[in-house]
């Protein structure tokens, strides 16, 4: 067997455990406070200036007292997902390169940041760090070959989000549709309900791509579609622009089981407006009738 694919296979088995592990997992802080990032946008533009009264929240249909969390109080924890197959060779990974470049400029200091390749393999280059300079020579250094291993790719992406203390968002880009992963959609979907990050998606392939539409929408992000590698930078940009702009609200569950789905309706009262949240939170290992 060699080096690269002995490696490739200690770095499913990982996967798999640390999947495992994943499914027990509950949303946010346990059960004292439930924390949800919601974006409210009007002809798909953030609205401003909405305070905690604007809001409602039911829990499994019962309505909760919510507060708004200031998002100046919690730094980003940011990763950066990116598809190196073989068709993002050339002009497209220096479009790519200088996307992932220009999003990292937007960070700040107290901001914290990683970086996730895929191809046949997902590779972590760099650890979570606050050190831009670390993470842009990483991304100054990315090669793009072989097949695309998206569902892997988000999941370790996922995984690397979560492991942060801040305001958990994954950014993942990707040129065409999966050919070579391990895992399936459905698994890692089903994780990705049960964890904090915010995932919003950039891709340039063309039809519905249902994968990152599901992952997505369980998440509470959005999924962006391109034409070409040159609107990676302004869409990026876009994208930690739009999510510094969303609202974190925070509540303590009252009236409802303890275990089990939860699952979330987020509104804002009194406004034609188009509201994005996860769809639930879990407690405890079972899944409540989801």
């Amino acid at each position: 067997m060699s080096r690269r694919v002995l490696a490739a296979a200690i770095v499913f088995a990982a996967a798999v455990v640390r999947f495992d592990a994943s499914a027990r997992q509950t949303f946010s802080s346990r059960v004292e406070a439930v924390r949800v990032d919601v974006l409210v946008t009007e002809d798909g533009t953030p609205v401003p200036d909405l305070t905690a009264a604007d809001f409602e929240v039911r829990d499994n249909g019962v309505p909760q007292r919510v507060d708004l969390v200031s998002s100046e109080l919690i730094p980003l924890n940011v990763v950066l997902a990116l598809d190196l197959s073989s068709s993002v060779e050339g002009g497209r990974l220096s479009n790519l390169r200088e996307a992932g470049g220009a999003l990292l400029d937007g960070l700040t200091r107290r901001d914290t940041a990683g970086l996730v390749t895929f191809s046949h393999v997902v590779v972590q280059p760099t650890r979570m760090t606050g050190d831009i300079d670390e993470l842009r020579r990483a991304l100054n250094q990315t090669k793009a070959a072989g097949a695309t291993a998206l569902v892997d790719g988000a999941f370790a992406g996922l995984m690397l989000a979560e492991s942060g203390e801040g305001r958990p968002l994954l950014v993942i880009f990707s040129d065409g549709y999966d050919t070579m992963s391990w895992l399936r959609p459905e698994l890692v979907l089903e994780t990705a309900q049960r964890m904090d990050p915010v995932v919003y998606a950039v891709s340039v392939t063309r039809g519905r791509h249902a994968f990152l539409e599901d992952l997505t929408r369980f998440t509470g992000g959005r999924l962006f579609s391109v034409d070409s590698t040159t609107d990676l930078r302004r869409t990026f940009v876009r994208v930690l622009d739009e999510f510094r702009h969303r609202y974190l609200l925070s509540y303590s569950p009252r009236g409802v089981a303890a275990a089990g789905w939860h699952r979330l309706d987020v509104r804002v009262r009194r406004r034609a407006v188009t509201v994005q949240a996860r769809r639930g939170y879990q407690v405890g290992p079972e899944d409540g009738g989801r």
